[in-house]
């Protein structure tokens, strides 16, 4: 099975249909905070197929300030006038960056609304949210997806593509990481991912699930078992208890999936997937800002493949922009971002209880 054969016809938006509009997806940004600034409204605004036009935030004058230097952006809400309905006529869709545990209230009243949902995951803090999520979008027939940005990441569809095709034979192992200094990316002690009421778990939670998820989409599989450690060293840490952790998730056909995640620790990430006959690794990963790098190894031979460099958020918008469009389901939704929450919610049992835990 030759290489070139399997990455010549590579089409980052193979999903695509549609490339332009007259109508571009309207978006409401619910929080208005740095993530939304400098991430999700820049891709947006460079997007052919949705806009931003209206922002949601508790701080009425940072929203109309972050609205004045938009060329989009008609209306600027507080949190209590979006739950009343305010502005409802000038957007189709929202984008929920609040802290996790605020998803649901929002969720709830796009769906009354009548309006889908882009939210970024993890998708609550805990599991019964996240399932009444799933069950609100349900009952109103409202489109949910969870913002899982590397389904839609060239080189992760491409390494998917290659272990797909038996590339690397039958996969064994998956090997993901994802550290951060979060004090020194955002210098606050009292941040809410510091806070497990608002965040539902810290390195595990926040950025353990890019590995989990992402081992997840490379498998197409789901993982029937964890077993997790965690630590909080320093103090700022002491009200979550994963400062540090490190988890095994296995995957039928006894492929086995070992993840770690720091928020105290070098910035880095990768995922890599060993197979019995090679192996593919994505090094940088995760960080949207880094220039992502696909490796292969086969048969003796080490390999970089080259690919077009994109804009992660953007081509996430997109992605689900054109699903809404072509009123086609996207993928993932939110019994896909269920599973993420159960299994890391089982890393956090499994830590405590020092054993195994099995999902169902």
């Amino acid at each position: 099975m030759e290489l070139d054969s399997l990455t010549a016809e590579f089409d980052s938006r193979d999903w695509q249909e549609q490339t332009e509009t007259d109508d571009p997806i309207r978006f409401a940004m619910i929080g208005v905070g740095w993530w939304t600034r400098e991430q999700a409204m820049p891709a947006v605004a460079s997007a052919d197929l949705c806009e931003t036009t209206v922002l949601v935030s508790s701080d009425r004058e940072k929203a109309q300030s972050v609205a004045a230097e938009s060329e989009t952006v008609e209306r600027a809400v507080t949190y209590d006038e979006f739950h009343e309905g305010a502005a409802s006529e000038a957007y189709d869709a929202v984008y929920v960056v609040t802290p996790n545990a605020y998803h649901l209230p929002f969720i709830e009243t796009a769906a009354e609304l009548g309006k889908a949902t882009l939210c970024e995951k993890p998708m609550e803090a805990t599991i019964e949210r996240a399932e009444r999520m799933v069950e609100v979008c349900e009952t109103h027939d409202a489109t949910l997806m969870i913002a899982y940005r590397m389904h839609t990441e060239p080189a992760v569809r491409r390494a998917k593509d290659l272990i797909q095709s038996g590339y690397i034979g039958d996969p064994v192992f998956v090997h993901g990481n994802m550290t951060e200094p979060i004090l020194e990316l955002v210098p606050d002690p009292d941040q809410w991912r510091l806070d497990w009421d608002l965040s539902g778990g810290c390195a595990a939670m926040d950025i353990g699930i890019y590995s989990l998820n992402t081992a997840r989409f490379l498998l197409d599989a789901d993982p029937v078992r964890v077993q997790g450690s965690v630590a909080s060293v320093q103090e700022e840490f002491e009200d979550v208890p994963d400062e540090h952790a490190a988890f095994q998730a296995d995957f039928p056909d006894h492929t086995y999936a070992l993840c770690t995640a720091s928020q105290n620790a070098h910035m880095a990430s990768h995922i890599r997937v060993t197979g019995t006959e090679g192996e593919v690794r994505v090094e940088p990963a995760f960080y949207p800002w880094d220039e992502r790098k696909l490796h292969v190894s086969h048969a003796g031979s080490d390999l970089d493949i080259s690919f077009e460099q994109i804009d992660q958020m953007e081509e996430e918008f997109e992605y689900f922009s054109h699903c809404l469009l072509t009123d086609s389901d996207p993928y993932p939704d939110g019994e896909h971002g269920l599973v993420d929450i159960r299994t890391i919610k089982a890393v956090y049992e499994s830590a405590e209880q020092g054993r195994t835990v099995e999902l169902d």
